[in-house]
């Protein structure tokens, strides 16, 4: 360490730094990847080095004068060790990286014998680690045995000309031309309180009782027209060819469908919209025109 003499008479320390010094110190305050806190501190003895005192460094990189004189003071301690960060106060460590590669290979490989999947306090007992040291294991990695989510993949040859059909319907209807999306909702229950309701009042919201009578089951027919949003409904019984074309004949006049326009009809595979009554009634009226959703692709 070499020293200079200021205005005052009193000596201040320059730093003087090796070649594999100075080459670290310039990599770790140049590159992009480096951590801004070794960066800042890189800087710091540089400029040290050039024989700027505290105030001048802490002037030219923007930071407090008692970090320049920490990291200085480190650096002449330590040299480039002391750069890094001190170990943190507080208890050592007890879950080792192998105990935390074991908790999260189980997890993803194994199941539990009496169960469908992993919970915090099986893994624990399994793995001999508390419950909370679990929890924050599998919240740390983004884990969540608990959750299941399902999938199917369309084989259907024409999947790609067929969501390009349906999702242009969609976002780019044809002018002159109604669009519906048609479904069905069988087996919907049809229930009855069995008291009636109590009305709202101020202060009171609407009432009703808890218990309910079941009145057998129903099949919902639905189309969303797709410009307006207006829904057309009709309930039947059953669920059969019979029914969807009784609901077919309930578009016309709901609709109040003008001579020349067309009317796309958007429909899933279901058996009922392929049936040979069905394709008859199509012929009949050509004006509508099918698109059907990819198979298992709705």
């Amino acid at each position: 360490m070499n020293s200079t003499t200021s205005k005052g008479g009193r000596p201040k320390p320059v730093l003087t730094l090796t070649g594999d010094e100075l080459q670290k110190l310039r990599s770790w305050a140049d590159r992009p990847n480096s951590t801004r806190r070794l960066a800042t501190r890189s800087r710091i003895i540089l400029a040290c080095a050039e024989g700027l005192d505290n105030k001048g460094v802490a002037a030219r990189l923007g930071v407090n004068g008692g970090t320049v004189s920490k990291w200085r003071r480190r650096f002449l301690d330590s040299r480039l060790d002391g750069l890094a960060d001190e170990p943190r106060p507080g208890a050592p460590r007890t879950i080792t990286d192998e105990q935390v590669e074991r908790v999260i290979t189980r997890t993803l490989e194994e199941k539990p014998r009496a169960g469908t999947h992993w919970s915090t306090r099986g893994m624990a007992q399994a793995a001999g680690i508390s419950q909370t040291a679990v929890s924050r294991i599998w919240r740390a990695f983004g884990l969540k045995p608990h959750l299941s989510e399902s999938f199917k993949l369309s084989t259907d040859p024409f999947f790609v000309e067929k969501v390009r059909d349906v999702v242009g319907l969609y976002m780019s209807p044809p002018e002159n031309a109604i669009v519906l999306s048609v479904d069905e909702k069988s087996q919907v229950q049809a229930l009855d309180r069995t008291q009636p309701l109590l009305p709202m009042t101020p202060g009171q919201a609407e009432r009703g009782t808890h218990d309910y009578v079941r009145n057998g089951t129903t099949s919902l027919f639905a189309a969303l027209d797709v410009a307006t949003g207006a829904v057309i409904g009709k309930c039947y019984r059953r669920h059969r060819q019979q029914e969807f074309l009784k609901f077919l004949n309930e578009i016309d006049p709901r609709l109040a469908i003008e001579p020349g326009v067309e009317v796309h009809i958007i429909l899933d595979n279901y058996g009922t919209h392929k049936t040979a009554a069905v394709k008859r009634g199509f012929e009949r009226h050509p004006e509508y025109r099918l698109h059907f959703t990819p198979t298992s692709g709705s």
